[in-house]
């Protein structure tokens, strides 16, 4: 189990100090995948760097499986933690094969193996992410995806008890992200290894976590399983930051809330009692837009101003009254643009939590072309 209580870092510049990471508490248990997710700045590489030692965190304490690695008069050094660690840059050496790099961990180790040792080991590595038969290959002859599998197997061939993984699929594109995320959720799984990631891709993090920590100046802001960060966030940044969202603000009363000329039947965050200031969060995905009006309840009429096909939907982009929001269409519906819909806002999908002021950014209004 890692445990990590108040950790606290700063950085000095040139205007002062700046609080990296600010009382940042977390637990990770055993064999369980957990996620810091948030945007470039607050403070998730920071912490996990914390993690592996290669920061000096000016409070707080960090434990591994009881084992204090940093605090109460203690600092363990990197090579002396029994971590592995991957970086967004993969930090593989292009002048060692992908057999000596995936050596060299156990070459430099206190405790080094025999040769024979040596070999079995990096084996079963290589082995673990594919990659046997490749052990000659001078490391820069790798794809991308290659280079990802050689970084994951030079931070497993110890088999550490704690996984750290900054952003380690940032750099590959579209296709081959996608399917190493699949492969690295399996491997996680098969090998029961506690893992701590770091990433700003939410789809990342709902998908291969069983906990996410979504983090916003130096602090977490909310915790929990990916599902309940999804369908209740405690705040509109989280909102925002784990998924897509409109965000319609409006009125408290009973039952709803007061916004788009009408009142919308949603859920209400428990902190909120009628006359309160309140966000509505609506998910694109959960929005259906129809040609005519169907007499079902939370069903708005505005103007249709995009309709992309994709598929297995069309992503409509609509006006009702001065908002602008994302929704669906069946792919086999016949929309046009500046048409006017109905947008269905089911009840069961609505959520409204408080209003803190935050914003974000706000859909734009320019259609400068028809994507039908």
């Amino acid at each position: 189990m890692l445990e990590v209580e108040r950790l606290r870092k700063t950085y000095t510049t040139d205007r002062g100090g700046v609080h990296a990471v600010e009382d940042v508490s977390f637990t990770v248990e055993d064999g369980r995948f957990y996620t810091l997710l948030g945007p470039s700045g607050c403070g998730k590489t920071t912490t996990l760097r914390c993690l592996a030692g290669l920061e000096r965190p000016e409070g707080g304490v960090i434990r591994l499986d009881g084992r204090v690695l940093s605090g109460e008069g203690r600092f363990v050094p990197t090579y002396s933690r029994d971590i592995g660690m991957v970086f967004q840059s993969y930090a593989i050496w292009p002048h060692m094969s992908v057999f000596q790099n995936v050596a060299f961990p156990l070459e430099v180790s206190q405790d080094r193996p025999s040769k024979e040792e040596i070999a079995r080991l990096v084996k079963e590595a290589l082995a673990l992410v594919g990659l046997e038969g490749l052990e000659r290959r001078p490391a820069p002859q790798l794809s991308g995806g290659q280079q990802q599998r050689l970084a994951l197997a030079r931070a497993l061939v110890r088999k550490p008890r704690l996984l750290l993984l900054d952003e380690p699929l940032s750099n590959l594109d579209a296709k081959l992200r996608q399917r190493m995320r699949i492969e690295l959720r399996e491997l996680q799984r098969r090998l029961g290894i506690t893992t701590v990631y770091v990433t700003h891709d939410q789809a990342e993090a709902l998908f291969l976590s069983h906990r996410v920590a979504v983090m916003q100046s130096g602090r977490i802001v909310q915790e929990g399983r990916p599902r309940e960060l999804y369908a209740s966030p405690a705040s509109p940044f989280v909102a925002d930051f784990v998924g897509d969202a409109t965000f319609v603000p409006g009125e408290v009363v009973d039952g709803g809330v007061r916004a788009l000329g009408g009142v919308v039947r949603c859920a209400l965050s428990e902190a909120l009692v009628p006359g309160a200031k309140a966000l509505l969060v609506l998910r694109p995905e959960r929005l259906l837009v129809h040609a005519g009006a169907t007499g079902g309840p939370n069903e708005f009429a505005g103007t249709l101003r995009v309709a992309a096909f994709l598929g297995d939907h069309l992503d409509c982009v609509v006006e009702i009254g001065d908002t602008v929001m994302r929704a669906r269409a069946h792919p086999a519906a016949e929309l046009r643009r500046d048409q006017k819909v109905w947008v269905e806002l089911p009840p069961d999908h609505c959520l409204a939590i408080p209003d803190d002021g935050w914003r974000p950014r706000a859909l734009t209004r320019t259609f400068e072309q028809d994507t039908e």
